[in-house]
């Protein structure tokens, strides 16, 4: 989510900056098409490095959102709510449908900038070190030589005959079988109560 984030509110500042800073003015002849297509470039470049690390479907969400919010950078000039020469706010009031979604889109820009991206990596931190697996929780039969038990693991790998998993009592990597859920996915205390 952080990259997702990150990756559309990087494609939408850099697009209003350059926009404001003479970007607009070079633009204004030229066609809707050709403006919609070229704001397309570095959403879709940021869209395949998120992918490449995070999935296919958070690559396309990134992709798309920095798009969004780069049109609406263009509709911006566009609808004249900012002005092409200096790149600021005209003064217009948004009172037709194409103003509106300008607006929407500034206050949807602005609440991913200033709220969603700070705390975002705040969350991982939390999330880190609350003491729960981000894995499967798994009680297993393991043979460490003294005979079959059951064990509390960890999900690493799956193998045909079982699971390959950290057995959290004995610190070890262990290959288990005979495999149910466990559904307390509590490994350890957290961190503030330690």
């Amino acid at each position: 989510m952080l990259a997702v984030v990150l990756a559309a509110v990087l494609s939408y500042l850099s697009y209003a900056f350059r926009a404001a800073h003479g970007g607009a003015a070079r633009h204004q002849g030229r066609a809707l098409v050709e403006t919609a297509a070229k704001a397309a470039i570095l959403p879709g470049a940021l869209g395949v490095v998120v992918g490449a690390f995070n999935g296919l479907w958070c690559g396309v969400a990134a992709g798309v959102l920095g798009y969004l919010l780069r049109l609406g950078v263009v509709a911006e000039y566009r609808t004249g709510a900012r002005s092409a020469v200096t790149g600021h706010r005209t003064g217009r009031p948004a009172v037709a449908f194409g103003p509106r979604v300008v607006d929407t889109v500034g206050i949807v820009a602005l609440s991913l900038s200033l709220v969603v991206l700070p705390v975002l990596p705040v969350l991982s931190v939390v999330a880190a070190l609350d003491g729960r697996s981000w894995t499967s929780v798994l009680m297993c039969d393991v043979d460490t030589g003294a005979g079959p038990q059951r064990a509390r693991l960890v999900e690493l790998d799956r193998q045909a005959a079982g699971v390959v998993g950290w057995d959290v009592p004995a610190h070890e990597v262990v290959s288990g079988t005979n495999c149910s859920v466990d559904p307390d996915d509590v490994l350890r205390d957290p961190w503030w109560r330690r």
